[in-house]
């Protein structure tokens, strides 16, 4: 009597699981940089937030930035990677940088990220 097996052998689970592997790797890589990315994002929110966005001068701009990034524990993003344009509504900044991390053996991952806010003046401030 022949029985019928059902089930997956045990090269096709170790297969899986190498494939399972590399996508669970290379998500360890990425995912920390997408979390700095989306605090960046945030930051100049909140920036945008502050009373008297607008006639906020860059210096103090660049400052309450880079503290939000500090306690965010971003170190991606340095002082030159954070642009102030004045215009007649306010202020516009661009934070653009890139990211590589080592992935494997002589394979990067690199990312390029650029997040612009404008801080503009509201009619109570």
């Amino acid at each position: 009597m022949k029985r019928n097996q059902r089930g997956i052998t045990l090269l096709g689970f170790i297969i899986t699981l190498a494939v399972v592997g590399v996508f669970a790797y290379v998500g360890m890589k990425l995912v920390p940089m997408y979390t700095d990315y989306y605090s960046v994002k945030r930051s100049l929110a909140d920036l945008a937030k502050e009373p008297g966005a607008g006639q906020m001068d860059a210096a103090k701009a660049r400052d309450l930035f880079f503290r939000r990034m500090d306690m965010s524990y971003v170190d991606s993003v340095k002082q030159e990677h954070f642009k102030v344009q004045r215009n007649d509504r306010g202020l516009e900044i661009t934070v653009a940088y890139e990211v590589r991390r080592p992935l494997i053996a002589n394979l990067d991952v690199v990312g390029h990220f650029e997040a612009k806010q404008a801080l503009t003046s509201k009619e109570g401030d």
